[in-house]
């Protein structure tokens, strides 16, 4: 049976962005909802971006939650505290969780998500986790969380809704080529977790951007501090001919 309604969280981000192209190719952008959250993150710009994706694929039904409680109740993630700095990818090898974790955020907004699926009558919740957000160490990113979670949903006596990860299996390299697929404007997408105008590659969310897009075949639209020619020059990458850097 054909799923009608899907509500899919939407930052702005790589992963993000290319699930909600998924979403509007299997339901129709006239049956996606789009969520956005502001939580006080260091990098609020993707949201920006998130809209811009929304306005291009002509989807109707699209709110901002806010949900700045999360920056004062936990402070204890670079990304909600600006006295924590962004780590580098050289400095986490082997950590259980990086500094940029926000305790509990995917329970948070996958629970959001799911109250408002109830409300317009979707079926289906889209979660954006990847398999290298739990080798990453978000444990709410993580296989295991996703039947888990459907586990609590199904008590819901009437309405069953259902949490689906259609990247969960997919290494960064697998969604470059799946969001190329789709055709999805790279470079307007936001991966860095600075926050600032130029991508830090050696941010830890910049580097497996980098990586994925390197193992891919394809030079990365975005704009970095670092010079990576010779990244791409490697992997022998080329430019995506849709999406160039003046995009």
């Amino acid at each position: 049976m054909k799923k009608n309604k899907v509500v899919v969280p939407i930052s702005g981000g790589m992963d993000s962005t290319v699930i909600l192209y998924k979403a509007v190719e299997q339901f129709g952008a006239e049956n996606v909802f789009g969520l956005s959250y502001d939580y006080g993150q260091r990098h609020k710009r993707e949201l920006e971006l998130a809209k811009y994706h929304i306005e291009k694929l002509k989807i109707k039904e699209w709110s901002t939650i806010d949900v700045t409680f999360i920056k004062k109740l936990a402070p204890t993630s670079s990304l909600t505290n600006d006295n924590i700095d962004t780590p580098d990818i050289r400095q986490i090898a082997g950590e259980a969780q990086p500094k940029s974790y926000v305790p509990n955020r995917n329970m948070i907004f996958l629970s959001i998500a799911a109250s408002y699926a109830e409300a317009v009558g979707a079926n289906t919740v889209y979660h954006g986790a990847t398999k290298v957000d739990s080798l990453a160490g978000y444990w709410d990113a993580s296989p295991e969380f996703l039947p888990t979670i459907n586990s609590v949903l199904a008590l819901n006596r009437e309405i069953r809704i259902n949490i689906e990860a259609p990247l969960i299996e997919m290494d960064k390299a697998d969604i470059v080529k799946e969001g190329i697929r789709l055709r999805v404007p790279f470079s307007k997408t936001y991966t860095c977790y600075s926050g600032e105008d130029l991508s830090d590659a050696n941010s830890p969310s910049s580097a497996l951007r980098i990586k994925g897009f390197a193992k891919a075949g394809y030079i990365d639209p975005l704009k970095y501090r670092q010079d990576l020619v010779d990244v791409w020059k490697k992997y022998n990458c080329r430019l995506i001919e849709y999406d160039t850097y003046n995009n």
